[in-house]
């Protein structure tokens, strides 16, 4: 028997997301999630996706670890047949968010690559100490199986120095590793990619800026399948509005609220990436919720969609120009795939650039990868759905199948 199947395992600080699929077809045979570990009552939703489509389960108990998370996982996937004990398991595949330069490809973890992941914690603090975890549990529950590392940075890794260097001492940013990584990469990759195929085109040959917008926002230009800029940087605080971080600002602003403000380095770090963005401005982080307020004639919230639209064009303007040629403009994620009045507001006005938004294509509600903009338009806006767990399942089932051979 051929092991077929992929679990796909996305670790956070107190959450763990996962799927099962098949790759001979691409099929979900369950999905889940596990949060609030770690609190007084945790929460595990199973969804089993075989058999006809048994109804979800639901477990709320006290989980205190990610151990403990991940055997309950097993559990449930066992209660369904589809045991992590399966021969037809060929690998975990592990959303890993920073792999610096280093790692450029899924990789299959071992000890060397373990240390790698340690040695970017303090560039990624808040993530890979979380993604660590969920893969010393996984080898731990199987040591056997094949562990594969998918970074959300190795996208990003073909951009040229131009466009990864920040105009910092070299010396200071080498010793210290400072430089523009980017992150969302699964999802960039998947969406140029899809976008392609959509226009028909093979994708060495097309050229399109991605706008993942979800709770976190990033933008890549992506020219002919390869990255050659994206929004985010050292962190995934730079760039586009966000639901909670402020994106593009002055440094100096860290500065000033340290020595006028008198707050301290964690305080000034929470309200950047935590207490900012669209909360910040009007309370809410919520798109829906914004453009009800909006439509209800709330002026805060207005305002707060004003400036996290003005960004967006911003960086559709300059991502052109990065590009030269730009043939696809691919709307994702929560926001870009559900919010119209997102999409259109982002567009409008940047006719002379080719661009423009069919209303009633736009208004459509779809999980298809769908076309929006009016057949003259010179650059075609798309809205394709991500499907990140597919790209790590497919990245980890064609590196243990020898497909990249």
């Amino acid at each position: 028997m051929t092991a077929t199947r992929v679990l796909v395992l996305n670790s956070g600080s107190s959450s763990v997301k996962y799927q099962l699929l098949d790759m001979r077809d691409s099929s979900r045979l369950a999905v889940g999630l596990v949060e609030r570990i770690g609190e007084e009552t945790s929460r595990l939703k199973h969804t089993p996706l075989t058999g006809g489509g048994a109804e979800p389960r639901e477990r709320e108990e006290p989980i205190a670890d990610h151990e403990q998370a991940l055997r309950a996982v097993a559990d449930e996937l066992a209660a369904d047949g589809l045991g992590l004990d399966s021969p037809e398991l060929a690998a975990i595949g592990h959303r890993v968010v920073h792999g610096g330069l280093k790692f450029t490809e899924p990789t299959v973890i071992d000890d060397a690559v373990m240390k790698e992941i340690e040695r970017l914690v303090p560039v990624a603090p808040l993530h890979n100490p979380a993604n660590i975890t969920g893969i010393r549990t996984a080898q731990a529950l199987r040591p056997d199986l094949p562990q594969v590392a998918v970074f959300d940075t190795a996208f990003h890794t073909t951009m040229p120095e131009s466009a990864a260097r920040y105009a910092l001492d070299v010396k200071t940013a080498d010793e210290h590793r400072v430089r523009r990584y980017g992150f969302h990469g699964t999802s960039h990759a998947y969406v140029s990619r899809k976008t392609a195929q959509l226009l028909g085109r093979a994708p060495e040959d097309v050229n399109v800026i991605v706008l993942h917008l979800g709770n976190g926002a990033s933008a890549s230009a992506v020219r002919g399948g390869r990255c050659v800029d994206t929004s985010m940087g050292l962190t995934p605080l730079e760039g586009l509005v966000m639901g909670t971080r402020t994106g593009d600002m002055d440094p100096a602003v860290i500065f000033h609220l340290a020595r006028v403000g008198g707050m301290s380095i964690d305080e000034i770090d929470i309200l950047v990436n935590k207490k900012s963005g669209l909360i910040g401005l009007c309370g809410d982080n919520d798109m829906r919720e914004i453009r009800r307020r909006i439509d209800a004639g709330d002026e805060e919230a207005a305002l707060a969609f004003d400036i996290y639209i003005h960004r967006l064009k911003k960086y559709i303007g300059a991502y052109y120009a990065v590009l030269g040629r730009v043939d696809a403009i691919a709307f994702t994620a929560g926001v870009g795939e559900n919010a119209a009045p997102v999409r259109e507001a982002a567009v409008a006005g940047l006719e002379e650039l080719g661009l423009a938004v069919d209303g009633a294509l736009n208004s459509v509600r779809s999980d298809e990868p769908r076309l929006i903009s009016p057949e003259y338009a010179r650059v075609a806006v798309a809205v394709v759905p991500t499907d990140e767990e597919l790209e790590i399942a497919d990245q980890t089932y064609a590196l243990v199948s020898g497909r990249n051979a």
